[in-house]
């Protein structure tokens, strides 16, 4: 097509219109909650599997919007369509226009209030949200996908499914790769281990490095209790919603930066200096910090972890579990399995995630309608990411990168094609370029 625009092709290419299409969801992460949105408004009946009792997952702990090449996209997935997760995330915002080391223009959300209003969301578009609800295995016929076997032994049947299970856990994983189980937001001992739903159906894992060449990668901050620090620290993190503290000499390790997911924050600043931010908790951008040391510094003397507990040993370990799959976001080998989020590849935030979800969502319906697979032009900075990230993977050292619109060799790459900026009305007139303006918010039954 002469916009730019993808389609991948499906053998039945008529419209089933007038049926019922059930897409079942595991993991109601940010992924997995944008998925559900958007399969929801092409006109599905849409189920989503949180195995604890939150949506969101990490989303919880984290906060960080619209830094760098993030605000591109934000701006991309309203113009498709898929625009009520952003505009959630500007409307608990605690702080915006933030700038902190190697990042410009960053919101802050407030984590201690977006999960509740995600939720009302969801029930208000009529998605069905099964909470302490693990799924732990499959039943197939052939090469499809046919139920979804839960802890309890009973069975989630659909047309589609959608894996946003993540890539942490189980525990096993975190004490192997890292520094044991550190407590977090995930809570494995409490709701049980995550479990590859792709893998259990036949098709083998990727599983992500780190510098040292071990597997996995440490999440990249831990939340401080805003409460336990000084309150020169808190007023100045109300007022401007950033403070950096210089780490005494003896104590900055560099080589640690080699450990983190985000690599993004992987710059000397983050080895020298405590770089904290406000959204909510107090957001300490390091994977881990001996509460011991941590408290030798001034306005830290009676600092706390609020996530992980165990922030003073260790974090939780990612990408160890990713799906091979092709730029519509459908696993390579199934018939009706798609992914997102980090299940989809090395992806680091939300805004990452809510991207990846609402394709894959969107391109659930069209799958199950014979429709042709949605594949976004790589002259739209997410439909870039997806598939850069995919070619990224098969080369030399690809496995020991992340990628994310706010750093690293994407936000590099994503640069130097012009694909960032915040100019909202560019990006929404390269959307309309391609024919894709409101394509995510197109009901299909």
């Amino acid at each position: 097509m002469s916009s730019g625009v993808l389609f991948t092709e499906m053998p039945d290419m008529e419209r089933r219109l007038g049926r019922v299409v059930k897409v079942v969801i595991i993991g109601g992460g940010w992924a997995g909650c944008a998925a559900a949105i958007t399969a929801r408004k092409a006109g599905a009946e849409v189920t989503v599997l949180e195995k604890t009792d939150l949506l969101l997952g990490l989303g919880n702990v984290g906060g960080i919007m619209r830094n760098n090449g993030r605000y591109t996209a934000a701006e991309e997935l309203k113009a498709l369509g898929a625009e009520d997760l952003i505009e959630i995330t500007d409307r608990v915002a605690r702080h915006k226009n933030v700038h902190f080391p190697g990042h410009r223009h960053a919101s802050l959300y407030d984590v201690t209030k977006v999960e509740p209003m995600v939720r009302k969301k969801l029930k208000e578009l009529g998605v069905n949200i099964r909470l302490e609800t693990r799924a732990v295995d499959v039943e197939k016929e052939g090469s499809a996908l046919k139920r979804i076997v839960l802890a309890d032994e009973k069975v989630i049947e659909g047309d589609v499914f959608i894996e946003a299970t993540g890539s942490t856990g189980p525990m096993g994983n975190c004490l192997r790769y890292g520094n044991g189980c550190c407590m977090c937001i995930l809570r494995c001992p409490s709701y049980g281990p995550r479990i590859s739903i792709s893998q259990r159906a036949g098709v083998e894992d990727l599983l992500g490095q780190r510098g040292d060449e071990l597997y996995g990668a440490f999440s990249g901050s831990c939340k401080l209790a805003k409460h336990s620090l000084g309150s020169e620290i808190v007023e100045q993190l109300d007022k401007e919603g950033v403070v950096v503290v210089p780490v005494p000499v003896e104590d900055v390790n560099l080589k640690k930066l080699d450990y983190k997911v985000c690599q993004q924050y992987a710059l000397k600043e983050y080895a020298e200096n405590l770089v904290l931010l406000d959204t909510g908790y107090v957001k300490l951008m390091t994977s881990y910090y001996p509460l011991e040391k941590l408290r030798r510094i001034p306005g830290f003397e009676h600092a706390r972890y609020d996530d992980p507990y165990s922030g003073g040993k260790g974090n939780s370990i990612r990408y160890l579990s990713m799906a091979p799959r092709n730029n519509a976001l459908k696993v390579l080998g199934l018939d009706n399995l798609f992914c997102a989020g980090e299940k989809a590849g090395l992806f680091v935030g939300h805004t990452e995630a809510m991207s990846t979800g609402s394709l894959a969502g969107h391109n659930s319906v069209r799958h199950c309608l014979g429709m042709p697979l949605l594949e976004l032009p790589r002259m739209t900075a997410i439909g870039d990411l997806i598939a850069y990230a995919n070619e990224m993977i098969n080369r030399p050292d690809g496995l020991k990168n992340r990628y994310t619109f706010s750093g690293g060799k994407y936000f590099t790459h994503m640069q130097e094609k012009d694909l960032y900026t915040t100019d909202v009305e560019a990006i929404q007139e390269r959307i309309n370029r391609v024919g894709l303006g409101r394509i995510f918010a197109e009901k299909f039954l």
